[in-house]
């Protein structure tokens, strides 16, 4: 994998080409400032809204302890930026794609931050809802400061101009998800998406499945794309019909989900899963799904259910975030 195919990857580089396949998005160019922010150490967020006004002042030392917990005269009170003019566009950006969107930046989306949402999802109506998703992400970080990791060339880091891309709010059933492999322009395999689960309709439906997204990757993919390699993502909605989702690199920055990254880069092991007397024929790909209960598995994005801000505060090294928290949840309630 080649730094230009993980370039060719970002999401204003393929949107243009596939926009009719996809989702609406908004792609919005994001400020340095804004970068900054989202890679500070400091509050995990509050920016992004309005605190309601207040009218009266502390009547109690505990009230003033609030925004400051030590003695200490050098100790600084947390204060977030605000961006009033970036607010102003993405604000916009939601309301023209119907009040709700899913974030992402070039490459990635915040999955891993989802659990921390008040709602558990990756469904933002403001600026304050990204930035508590951005900031609490690890796949986020990766974009900024690792987009490049797993190429195996040295060539000098493309420039990056780094974006904050808003897509409609769709919902999206997971078991309606798969992941594709192309190899040479060649679809070698297909995996289930949520393979932590067991879907009865995939077990019961996979060779309509396979061939649906054969027609569609030979249609609309095929000799279109930036590169020979390269993983997509689609979504089969409830009348077969295919979307395009997201494009990936082909290596291991990539979740391989049911396959190995060995298997897909030697095709060794992979074969058709259907008789020579199907209509697919021999030049079908793999095709790999969850097939019973009994495999089910917990959800790979557990394990960043602990992020390093409570950390932070279980060692006692940063109570503030803790506050910044505490205060977003209370201003949310508030505007519910």
């Amino acid at each position: 994998m080649k730094k230009e195919h993980v370039s060719h990857c970002q999401f204003s580089a393929w949107y243009p080409l596939f926009r009719s396949l996809t989702i609406k998005s908004v792609i919005l160019p994001l400020p340095q400032n804004v970068k900054d922010y989202l890679l500070d150490d400091g509050t995990l967020v509050v920016s992004g809204r309005e605190d309601p006004p207040t009218c009266s002042q502390p009547d109690s030392d505990n009230e003033a302890e609030e925004t400051q917990w030590s003695d200490d005269e050098n100790t600084a009170t947390l204060t977030a930026p605000e961006f009033p003019e970036f607010n102003t566009q993405v604000q916009e950006a939601i309301n023209l794609l119907g009040g709700n969107v899913f974030p992402k930046l070039n490459w990635s989306a915040p999955r891993d931050a989802y659990w921390i949402a008040m709602n558990s999802s990756l469904k933002c109506k403001t600026l304050s809802d990204i930035f508590l998703l951005f900031k609490s992400s690890d796949f986020i970080t990766r974009d900024f400061t690792q987009p490049f990791i797993h190429c195996t060339d040295d060539s000098p880091d493309p420039c990056i101009e780094y974006e904050l891309v808003l897509r409609k709010w769709c919902e999206l059933i997971p078991g309606a998800e798969f992941r594709c492999f192309v190899k040479e322009n060649k679809l070698i395999g297909i995996s289930q998406r949520d393979y932590t689960q067991y879907y009865d309709h995939i077990s019961k439906q996979k060779e309509e499945i396979c061939r649906c997204i054969q027609d569609f990757f030979k249609k609309h993919i095929q000799y279109k794309f930036l590169d020979e390699d390269f993983v997509f993502d689609i979504y089969r909605d409830s009348r077969g019909k295919v979307w395009l989702i997201d494009f990936n690199p082909f290596g291991e920055v990539t979740d391989s989900l049911l396959f190995t990254w060995e298997e897909l880069t030697s095709e060794n092991n992979l074969r058709g899963d259907f008789s020579e007397g199907d209509d697919q024929g021999q030049d079908s790909p793999a095709f790999r799904c969850t097939n019973s209960e009994v495999t089910v598995q917990p959800s790979p994005y557990l394990s960043y259910r602990l992020p390093k801000d409570f950390v932070d505060l279980s060692t006692g090294e940063d109570a503030h975030k803790l506050i910044d928290f505490l205060k977003l949840k209370r201003n949310q309630q508030e505007d519910d």
